[in-house]
């Protein structure tokens, strides 16, 4: 697959991404976050809103507030992931803005004040529930001043890499039915939680998608030869993978034995798996 890279960034520099769109990355870089959680801060009609506040980092959280000047009128979160939460709490005490997000979070210590269902529209953008790598992940489509048309993505389509699906709360099937649903829109751009914003994205997402499709062919081909438990499924699969994500390969590979074993087509028996 074709991702992309960019140069790290400036640390709490307002990076512009598009007309009345720009972007704070976190200094949180690492294997699932890349050079850091991408916090945007988007002019609408209805006030200036803050996508994703990201990590508990002190330092972020005084770069937004110097951004907007303390004026942000509603803060959206995509989802529960402590890369793009947990500095909620920080940034409402310093703006006194409100916050929304799906209404079912998978976390006790956060409730929005704005509760969104699919499809709900809240400051000029339209919400949609994009679960698989979160129950509660949702994507943002907006129409940019220019015209553009406007994902943000997230977590669920990213350019840099593909995404983590660990159960419980990630779900293979609902990933497979939310990227066909991305697939199917005409966005002419998707701006990530991490990395780099994505023109032509429907590439990208159909490519995701094959990839997917690719790997539960080769879990079945596997299984054909021989039962195996998901750390042996790995290890066949994910050979060149790094070993710091041997952990999130393996997660993966049980989000894809739990469709299979939805659909029928594979039975475990304890840690072992095997084709039906």
């Amino acid at each position: 697959m074709a991702f992309l890279t960019e140069p790290e960034p400036e640390r709490g520099a307002v990076l512009p991404v598009a007309p009345g769109i720009s972007r704070i990355v976190a200094a949180n870089p690492g294997p699932m976050t890349y050079h850091g959680t991408n916090t945007y801060l988007i002019e609408t009609k209805d006030g200036l809103v803050v996508l994703d506040p990201g990590p508990d980092e002190p330092a972020h959280v005084d770069a937004i507030v110097r951004a907007t000047g303390g004026k942000v009128d509603l803060i959206l979160l995509s989802h529960h992931h402590h890369d793009h939460l947990e500095a909620t709490p920080a940034l409402v005490a310093a703006t006194g803005a409100r916050t929304a997000g799906y209404r079912i979070c998978p976390v006790a210590s956060f409730t929005p004040d704005i509760p969104l269902d699919d499809d709900a529209t809240i400051a000029g953008m339209t919400a949609l529930h994009t679960p698989g790598h979160a129950s509660d992940h949702l994507c943002y489509a907006f129409a940019a001043p220019d015209g553009t048309a406007v994902l943000f993505s997230a977590d669920h389509v990213m350019s840099w890499n593909s995404s983590i699906v660990s159960p419980p709360d990630g779900d293979m099937s609902a990933y497979f039915s939310s990227l066909k649903r991305v697939l199917d829109r005409n966005d002419s751009v998707f701006l990530p939680g991490h990395g780099p914003s994505l023109a032509e994205p429907q590439r990208l997402t159909r490519a995701l998608l094959f990839h997917r499709f690719e790997r539960e062919r080769a879990i079945l081909a596997r299984l054909g030869r021989a039962p195996a438990d998901t750390a042996g499924l790995r290890d066949a699969l994910y050979s060149q993978t790094h070993p710091r994500l041997q952990k999130a390969a393996e997660r993966n590979v049980l989000a894809h034995l739990m469709k299979l074993e939805s659909e029928g087509k594979v039975t475990r028996s304890e840690e072992v798996w095997r084709v039906a």
